[in-house]
Protein backbone atom coordinates (compact mmCIF):
# COMPACT_ATOMS: atom_id res chain seq x y z
CA UNK A 1 0.00 0.00 0.00
CA UNK A 2 3.14 2.39 -0.58
CA UNK A 3 2.71 5.67 -0.22
CA UNK A 4 0.97 5.42 2.73
CA UNK A 5 2.93 2.60 4.41
CA UNK A 6 6.27 2.91 4.32
CA UNK A 7 8.67 0.56 6.13
CA UNK A 8 11.49 3.03 6.56
CA UNK A 9 9.84 5.03 9.05
CA UNK A 10 9.94 2.35 11.64
CA UNK A 11 14.36 2.58 10.58
CA UNK A 12 15.15 6.05 10.80
CA UNK A 13 17.41 6.07 13.58
CA UNK A 14 18.45 3.84 16.38
CA UNK A 15 15.88 5.08 18.86
CA UNK A 16 13.50 4.40 17.01
CA UNK A 17 14.85 0.81 16.08
CA UNK A 18 15.15 -0.06 19.24
CA UNK A 19 11.57 0.73 20.18
CA UNK A 20 10.13 -1.55 17.56
CA UNK A 21 13.05 -4.21 18.00
CA UNK A 22 11.40 -7.52 18.65
CA UNK A 23 14.01 -9.59 19.82
CA UNK A 24 16.40 -8.65 22.77
CA UNK A 25 19.40 -10.10 24.22
CA UNK A 26 20.94 -10.40 27.90
CA UNK A 27 23.73 -11.94 29.56
CA UNK A 28 21.22 -14.05 31.18
CA UNK A 29 20.52 -15.59 27.87
CA UNK A 30 23.62 -17.22 27.47
CA UNK A 31 24.95 -20.80 29.20
CA UNK A 32 28.69 -21.16 29.19
CA UNK A 33 30.37 -24.14 27.78
CA UNK A 34 33.18 -25.36 29.98
CA UNK A 35 35.88 -27.92 29.84
CA UNK A 36 37.66 -29.08 33.08
CA UNK A 37 40.95 -31.09 33.21
CA UNK A 38 42.77 -33.02 36.34
CA UNK A 39 45.37 -31.15 38.38
CA UNK A 40 45.77 -27.88 39.80
CA UNK A 41 46.17 -24.58 38.69
CA UNK A 42 46.11 -26.04 34.74
CA UNK A 43 44.55 -23.68 31.77
CA UNK A 44 45.52 -24.84 28.66
CA UNK A 45 44.18 -23.33 25.72
CA UNK A 46 42.43 -25.46 23.21
CA UNK A 47 44.13 -25.01 19.31
CA UNK A 48 41.23 -25.04 17.07
CA UNK A 49 38.81 -23.11 19.57
CA UNK A 50 40.68 -20.01 20.65
CA UNK A 51 40.52 -18.67 23.89
CA UNK A 52 38.25 -21.88 25.20
CA UNK A 53 40.65 -23.71 27.84
CA UNK A 54 40.75 -27.02 29.39
CA UNK A 55 41.13 -25.67 33.21
CA UNK A 56 41.28 -27.74 36.34
CA UNK A 57 38.79 -27.29 39.17
CA UNK A 58 40.40 -24.38 41.12
CA UNK A 59 40.69 -22.19 37.75
CA UNK A 60 36.86 -23.20 36.68
CA UNK A 61 35.40 -22.35 39.98
CA UNK A 62 37.16 -18.73 39.43
CA UNK A 63 35.80 -18.46 35.58
CA UNK A 64 32.56 -19.38 37.34
CA UNK A 65 32.36 -16.61 39.54
CA UNK A 66 33.93 -14.03 37.04
CA UNK A 67 31.01 -14.86 34.27
CA UNK A 68 28.36 -14.71 36.86
CA UNK A 69 29.42 -11.30 37.99
CA UNK A 70 28.77 -10.57 34.29
CA UNK A 71 24.92 -11.74 34.09
CA UNK A 72 25.51 -15.46 32.92
CA UNK A 73 23.35 -17.66 34.80
CA UNK A 74 24.50 -21.24 33.53
CA UNK A 75 27.37 -23.01 32.75
CA UNK A 76 26.96 -26.84 31.15
CA UNK A 77 30.44 -28.55 32.33
CA UNK A 78 32.81 -31.59 30.20
CA UNK A 79 35.52 -33.33 31.96
CA UNK A 80 38.51 -34.82 29.89
CA UNK A 81 39.11 -38.28 31.50
CA UNK A 82 42.29 -39.65 32.07
CA UNK A 83 42.94 -42.44 29.51
CA UNK A 84 43.46 -44.98 32.55
CA UNK A 85 39.93 -44.30 33.78
CA UNK A 86 38.11 -45.23 30.27
CA UNK A 87 36.83 -48.73 29.82
CA UNK A 88 33.78 -50.22 27.79
CA UNK A 89 31.42 -49.74 30.97
CA UNK A 90 31.98 -46.02 31.59
CA UNK A 91 31.73 -46.73 35.60
CA UNK A 92 34.11 -43.69 36.16
CA UNK A 93 30.96 -41.72 34.85
CA UNK A 94 29.58 -42.89 38.31
CA UNK A 95 32.41 -42.01 40.74
CA UNK A 96 31.48 -39.97 43.66
CA UNK A 97 34.83 -38.91 43.97
CA UNK A 98 35.47 -38.54 40.25
CA UNK A 99 36.41 -34.99 38.46
CA UNK A 100 32.96 -34.44 37.22
CA UNK A 101 31.02 -34.96 40.57
CA UNK A 102 33.77 -33.09 42.30
CA UNK A 103 33.50 -30.13 39.69
CA UNK A 104 29.85 -30.15 40.36
CA UNK A 105 30.41 -29.50 44.17
CA UNK A 106 33.15 -26.91 43.57
CA UNK A 107 31.46 -25.21 41.13
CA UNK A 108 28.56 -25.20 43.91
CA UNK A 109 29.98 -23.95 47.32
CA UNK A 110 31.70 -21.27 45.53
CA UNK A 111 28.46 -19.95 43.60
CA UNK A 112 25.68 -21.64 44.54
CA UNK A 113 23.10 -19.39 42.39
CA UNK A 114 24.89 -20.86 39.31
CA UNK A 115 22.68 -23.30 37.62
CA UNK A 116 25.54 -26.18 36.75
CA UNK A 117 23.76 -28.77 34.15
CA UNK A 118 26.26 -31.30 33.89
CA UNK A 119 27.11 -33.37 30.40
CA UNK A 120 25.48 -36.99 30.29
CA UNK A 121 27.05 -39.10 28.13
CA UNK A 122 29.66 -42.16 28.46
CA UNK A 123 31.53 -41.28 25.63
CA UNK A 124 34.49 -38.88 27.64
CA UNK A 125 34.95 -42.21 29.62
CA UNK A 126 34.81 -44.72 26.79
CA UNK A 127 37.22 -46.23 25.52
CA UNK A 128 35.77 -46.59 21.89
CA UNK A 129 34.42 -42.42 22.04
CA UNK A 130 31.23 -43.26 21.52
CA UNK A 131 28.13 -42.10 23.59
CA UNK A 132 27.16 -45.71 25.28
CA UNK A 133 28.24 -49.38 25.90
CA UNK A 134 29.61 -51.35 22.77
CA UNK A 135 28.02 -54.63 22.67
CA UNK A 136 27.74 -57.27 19.28
CA UNK A 137 29.66 -54.13 16.91
CA UNK A 138 27.32 -51.23 18.12
CA UNK A 139 26.15 -48.92 20.81
CA UNK A 140 23.87 -50.90 22.95
CA UNK A 141 20.80 -48.64 24.16
CA UNK A 142 19.24 -50.11 27.02
CA UNK A 143 22.28 -51.13 29.05
CA UNK A 144 23.69 -47.59 28.21
CA UNK A 145 20.21 -46.28 29.79
CA UNK A 146 20.99 -47.99 33.30
CA UNK A 147 24.74 -46.60 33.27
CA UNK A 148 23.51 -42.96 31.92
CA UNK A 149 20.69 -43.42 35.05
CA UNK A 150 24.13 -43.76 37.95
CA UNK A 151 25.60 -40.61 35.91
CA UNK A 152 23.04 -38.46 36.46
CA UNK A 153 22.22 -39.77 40.24
CA UNK A 154 25.60 -39.22 41.09
CA UNK A 155 25.58 -35.64 39.58
CA UNK A 156 22.38 -34.55 41.53
CA UNK A 157 24.22 -35.93 44.74
CA UNK A 158 27.18 -33.67 44.33
CA UNK A 159 24.32 -30.62 43.52
CA UNK A 160 24.14 -30.46 39.87
CA UNK A 161 20.41 -28.46 39.05
CA UNK A 162 19.84 -30.08 36.30
CA UNK A 163 21.17 -33.13 34.10
CA UNK A 164 21.82 -32.61 30.26
CA UNK A 165 21.57 -36.65 28.60
CA UNK A 166 23.43 -35.70 25.12
CA UNK A 167 23.80 -39.21 24.27
CA UNK A 168 20.50 -39.82 22.09
CA UNK A 169 19.60 -43.04 23.60
CA UNK A 170 16.04 -44.34 22.86
CA UNK A 171 14.08 -43.70 26.07
CA UNK A 172 16.71 -42.48 28.32
CA UNK A 173 14.65 -39.08 29.36
CA UNK A 174 12.17 -41.25 30.97
CA UNK A 175 14.55 -43.49 32.61
CA UNK A 176 16.44 -40.96 33.97
CA UNK A 177 13.39 -39.04 35.36
CA UNK A 178 12.40 -42.80 36.89
CA UNK A 179 16.09 -42.91 38.49
CA UNK A 180 16.48 -39.31 39.46
CA UNK A 181 12.98 -39.47 41.57
CA UNK A 182 13.45 -42.85 43.22
CA UNK A 183 16.82 -41.36 44.31
CA UNK A 184 14.80 -38.41 45.53
CA UNK A 185 16.12 -36.16 43.05
CA UNK A 186 12.45 -35.04 41.75
CA UNK A 187 13.15 -31.20 41.81
CA UNK A 188 16.96 -32.07 39.77
CA UNK A 189 15.82 -31.04 36.46
CA UNK A 190 16.41 -32.96 32.96
CA UNK A 191 17.93 -30.66 29.58
CA UNK A 192 17.52 -33.27 26.83
CA UNK A 193 19.90 -32.96 24.02
CA UNK A 194 16.76 -33.87 21.84
CA UNK A 195 17.31 -32.48 18.61
CA UNK A 196 21.27 -33.98 18.18
CA UNK A 197 22.09 -33.95 14.57
CA UNK A 198 25.12 -36.12 12.87
CA UNK A 199 27.02 -32.84 12.30
CA UNK A 200 30.74 -32.16 11.12
CA UNK A 201 30.43 -28.89 13.69
CA UNK A 202 31.74 -30.84 16.74
CA UNK A 203 34.89 -31.78 15.23
CA UNK A 204 36.50 -28.44 17.65
CA UNK A 205 35.18 -30.31 20.73
CA UNK A 206 36.28 -33.74 20.04
CA UNK A 207 39.49 -32.14 19.89
CA UNK A 208 38.62 -30.29 23.14
CA UNK A 209 37.59 -33.71 25.23
CA UNK A 210 39.64 -36.58 23.06
CA UNK A 211 36.55 -38.00 22.72
CA UNK A 212 36.05 -39.01 18.45
CA UNK A 213 35.16 -42.29 18.27
CA UNK A 214 38.13 -44.79 17.55
CA UNK A 215 38.89 -46.09 14.17
CA UNK A 216 38.31 -49.66 14.90
CA UNK A 217 36.77 -52.60 12.21
CA UNK A 218 34.51 -54.20 15.17
CA UNK A 219 32.48 -50.77 16.53
CA UNK A 220 30.57 -47.61 14.56
CA UNK A 221 33.01 -45.65 12.39
CA UNK A 222 30.81 -42.79 13.58
CA UNK A 223 27.58 -41.50 15.69
CA UNK A 224 24.79 -41.68 12.79
CA UNK A 225 23.04 -44.93 14.62
CA UNK A 226 21.80 -42.51 17.64
CA UNK A 227 22.82 -38.73 16.13
CA UNK A 228 19.88 -37.84 13.76
CA UNK A 229 20.77 -37.45 10.05
CA UNK A 230 20.76 -33.99 9.16
CA UNK A 231 18.69 -34.00 6.50
CA UNK A 232 15.76 -34.81 8.44
CA UNK A 233 13.14 -32.17 10.16
CA UNK A 234 10.09 -33.45 11.08
CA UNK A 235 12.14 -36.40 13.06
CA UNK A 236 13.85 -33.43 15.29
CA UNK A 237 9.82 -32.73 16.06
CA UNK A 238 9.14 -36.15 16.89
CA UNK A 239 11.90 -36.45 19.14
CA UNK A 240 11.10 -33.24 21.21
CA UNK A 241 7.92 -34.70 21.93
CA UNK A 242 8.98 -37.68 22.81
CA UNK A 243 11.49 -36.23 25.42
CA UNK A 244 8.95 -34.12 26.69
CA UNK A 245 5.86 -36.75 27.26
CA UNK A 246 9.19 -38.67 29.25
CA UNK A 247 9.40 -35.87 30.88
CA UNK A 248 12.10 -33.04 29.91
CA UNK A 249 11.71 -29.89 31.78
CA UNK A 250 13.75 -28.53 28.26
CA UNK A 251 14.84 -29.23 25.09
CA UNK A 252 17.98 -28.55 23.30
CA UNK A 253 18.65 -28.45 19.23
CA UNK A 254 22.64 -28.69 18.30
CA UNK A 255 23.94 -27.35 16.27
CA UNK A 256 23.04 -24.15 15.66
CA UNK A 257 22.90 -21.70 12.88
CA UNK A 258 22.61 -24.15 10.76
CA UNK A 259 19.47 -25.65 12.08
CA UNK A 260 17.38 -22.83 12.62
CA UNK A 261 13.96 -23.47 10.73
CA UNK A 262 14.68 -26.50 13.14
CA UNK A 263 14.39 -24.25 16.43
CA UNK A 264 11.34 -22.69 15.15
CA UNK A 265 9.75 -26.14 14.30
CA UNK A 266 10.66 -27.75 18.05
CA UNK A 267 9.84 -24.18 19.48
CA UNK A 268 6.28 -24.51 18.23
CA UNK A 269 5.96 -27.59 19.14
CA UNK A 270 6.78 -28.12 22.57
CA UNK A 271 5.48 -26.48 25.54
CA UNK A 272 8.92 -25.95 27.54
CA UNK A 273 11.99 -23.80 26.96
CA UNK A 274 14.15 -24.29 24.22
CA UNK A 275 17.87 -24.76 24.61
CA UNK A 276 20.35 -24.17 21.25
CA UNK A 277 23.56 -24.85 21.03
CA UNK A 278 25.86 -22.34 19.38
CA UNK A 279 28.74 -25.43 18.61
CA UNK A 280 32.24 -25.74 18.60
CA UNK A 281 32.64 -25.53 14.83
CA UNK A 282 30.50 -22.88 14.46
CA UNK A 283 32.32 -21.00 16.96
CA UNK A 284 35.73 -21.56 15.28
CA UNK A 285 34.60 -20.45 11.89
CA UNK A 286 33.80 -17.13 13.02
CA UNK A 287 37.60 -16.68 15.07
CA UNK A 288 39.41 -18.06 11.91
CA UNK A 289 37.40 -15.46 9.42
CA UNK A 290 37.88 -12.84 11.55
CA UNK A 291 41.52 -13.81 12.32
CA UNK A 292 42.36 -13.28 8.41
CA UNK A 293 39.90 -10.26 8.51
CA UNK A 294 37.51 -11.37 6.64
CA UNK A 295 34.56 -10.99 9.50
CA UNK A 296 33.79 -8.52 11.85
CA UNK A 297 34.09 -10.33 14.89
CA UNK A 298 31.69 -8.74 17.50
CA UNK A 299 29.16 -8.15 14.70
CA UNK A 300 28.68 -11.24 13.02
CA UNK A 301 29.09 -13.05 16.46
CA UNK A 302 26.10 -10.92 17.99
CA UNK A 303 24.35 -11.23 14.85
CA UNK A 304 24.43 -14.98 15.16
CA UNK A 305 23.42 -15.03 18.43
CA UNK A 306 20.57 -12.62 17.99
CA UNK A 307 19.15 -14.98 14.96
CA UNK A 308 19.14 -17.91 17.14
CA UNK A 309 16.83 -16.44 20.01
CA UNK A 310 14.91 -14.82 17.27
CA UNK A 311 14.56 -18.22 15.70
CA UNK A 312 13.12 -19.44 19.37
CA UNK A 313 15.79 -20.11 21.55
CA UNK A 314 14.99 -19.38 25.11
CA UNK A 315 18.33 -20.39 26.28
CA UNK A 316 22.02 -20.70 24.19
CA UNK A 317 24.40 -22.54 25.11
CA UNK A 318 27.76 -20.61 23.47
CA UNK A 319 31.48 -20.24 23.59
CA UNK A 320 30.49 -16.43 23.37
CA UNK A 321 29.10 -16.08 25.77
CA UNK A 322 31.30 -14.41 28.02
CA UNK A 323 32.70 -12.56 25.32
CA UNK A 324 29.46 -11.14 24.59
CA UNK A 325 28.23 -10.50 28.03
CA UNK A 326 30.77 -8.42 28.29
CA UNK A 327 29.88 -6.63 25.28
CA UNK A 328 26.06 -6.23 26.31
CA UNK A 329 27.28 -4.96 29.53
CA UNK A 330 29.26 -2.44 27.83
Amino acid sequence: MFPLHRGRRLRTNESIRSLVRETSLSPADFMFPMFIAEGENYKVEIPSMPGIFRRSIDLTVEEVKEIFALGIRAVNIYVKVSENLKDNTGKEAWNQDGLMQNAIRAIKAACPEMIVMPDVALDPYSIYGHDGIIANGDVENDSTNAALVKMAVSHAQAGADFVAPSDMMDGRVLRLREGLDAAGFHNVGIMSYSAKYASAFYGPFRDALDSAPVDATEIPKDKKTYQMDYANRIEAIKEALWDVEEGADMVMVKPGIAYLDIVREVKNAVNVPVTVYHVSGEYAMIKAAAERGWLDHDKIMMEQLMCIKRAGASLISTYFAKEAAILLNK
